[in-house]
């Protein structure tokens, strides 16, 4: 038998995620190896052209507060030109009084200035972003066309080998390098290090090298609508995003004076299903009617244009799996990114980077990364302990209720 082609660096997955860390490892001097079992790039849930961008503001965890604040701030400066910085607004709850002070304040917590967050009343939000709901306006919220940008991550250059429908099924470490074995059992490539940026597929390949991660995936349906220029809808439709329960795109207007209306997601969860579903497309008329404060509104008049369905890859504690498996030298994880592919994509090529080249996470620290956070976001933390063989799997997080998708796959 020949010996596998080898490689110094191979990133398995070349969706938003790998393409972001091989472009950066690319950018530092470095030659990338990047391996799908795909023909192109970008053939699964980043296939989808409507992601949303926006720092989390809600009461969750702190630490996911932190998280999405930096990778909001690495995203917004990487994606340049394909960053659509249309704003996105997010409405109180119903059920809760608009407290402009206690916004206010939860926003400086956060470290929000009024340049990416600010409290609006109804009255305001409604000439700003013409919605009659009071709420939180991020002006410099964005969608991102995830198949354009990543196939621009991985235009051909000298130090970048592509090879496409090549499905990584399992890993060995030999000689202190890892072995890729394909569907067939052949050694197809050798490397120092491996980056697994392979969302659900993650899961059997560290399973092949006895390491269990709580990954399962949530079907998401998006909706891309038609509304009439003479319907009662036309006057209701968004100019910016609008995110709260479900979220939608500011609507376009086409050529003809109807309008297009990009609105998501359902959400199934434990469920990989891509077929396209009518109830998912009435759920999200539905939302679209909490989303712009129109109850009476007659969903008859969102007519179905088209759709996009993807399955996103989430873990038990509603945080990425970004960093070094330090259980196995060599191995490296950007998987579980949820419904925040275009931020968390941003955060990993520079977490990920820095460990693959050895170095000092200190200066992590001028992109707001502490020491706390790059534990949070550690593969580490699903185990009790060290994995010192494929038997001593440590406890798993806790299996709370995992982000929902926001940015499907097309179909």
């Amino acid at each position: 038998m020949t010996n596998p082609q080898h490689h110094e660096i191979v990133v398995i997955g070349a969706g938003i995620c790998g393409a972001t860390i091989a472009n950066e490892l690319l950018l530092r001097g470095k030659s990338v190896c990047v391996v799908d079992a795909a023909s192109t790039p970008a053939s699964a849930c980043s296939s989808h052209a409507y992601a949303i961008a926006h720092p989390h503001i809600g009461k969750g965890s702190p630490r996911l507060l932190r998280l999405t604040r930096i990778a909001f701030l690495l995203a917004e400066a990487r994606w340049g030109l394909a960053w659509r910085a249309h704003g996105i607004f997010q409405p109180s709850k119903k059920d809760k009084i608009f407290n402009r002070v206690e916004v206010a304040k939860h926003l400086i917590a956060l470290d929000l200035d009024e340049s990416i967050a600010l409290p609006l009343s109804a009255e305001e939000a409604k000439q700003v972003c013409g919605i009659a709901q009071s709420g939180v306006w991020m002006p410099r919220a964005a969608s991102l066309n995830l198949f354009e940008t990543t196939h621009d991550l991985l235009q051909d250059q000298k130090r970048l080998t592509c090879i496409w429908n090549t499905r990584i099924t399992h890993l060995e470490n030999r000689n202190e390098k890892w072995i890729l074995y394909d569907e067939s059992q052949n050694e197809i490539l050798s490397a120092d290090k491996v980056v697994i940026a392979a969302a659900m597929e993650t899961k059997p390949l560290m399973n092949s090298i006895g390491v269990r991660l709580p990954l399962k995936p949530v079907r998401g349906q998006l909706s891309i609508f038609s509304v009439g220029p003479q319907d009662p809808w036309a006057s209701r439709l968004p100019r910016v995003g609008i995110s709260g329960d479900g979220y939608c795109l500011p609507a376009d207007c086409l050529e003809d004076g109807s309008y297009r209306w990009i609105v998501g997601s359902s959400f199934d969860e434990g469920e990989d299903d891509l077929a396209a579903r009518e109830s998912s497309d009435e759920f999200n008329r539905e939302q679209a009617k909490g989303l712009v404060d129109y109850p009476e509104g007659n969903t008859e008049g969102l007519k179905k244009l088209g759709e996009f369905v993807g399955v996103r890859c989430v873990a038990g504690d509603r945080l990425p799996i970004i960093g070094a498996l330090t259980q196995r030298p060599g191995i490296f994880l950007a998987t579980a990114l949820g419904s925040r592919g275009a931020l968390w994509s941003a955060l990993a090529a520079k977490l990920i980077t820095a460990q693959v080249l050895d170095e000092d996470l200190a200066l992590l620290a001028r992109f707001g990364f502490a020491a706390d956070l790059v534990a949070a976001l550690a593969p580490a933390r699903f185990f009790a302990g060290a994995l010192a063989a494929p038997s001593a799997l440590g406890a798993f997080a806790s299996n709370s209720k995992p982000v929902f998708p926001s940015a499907p796959k097309t179909k």
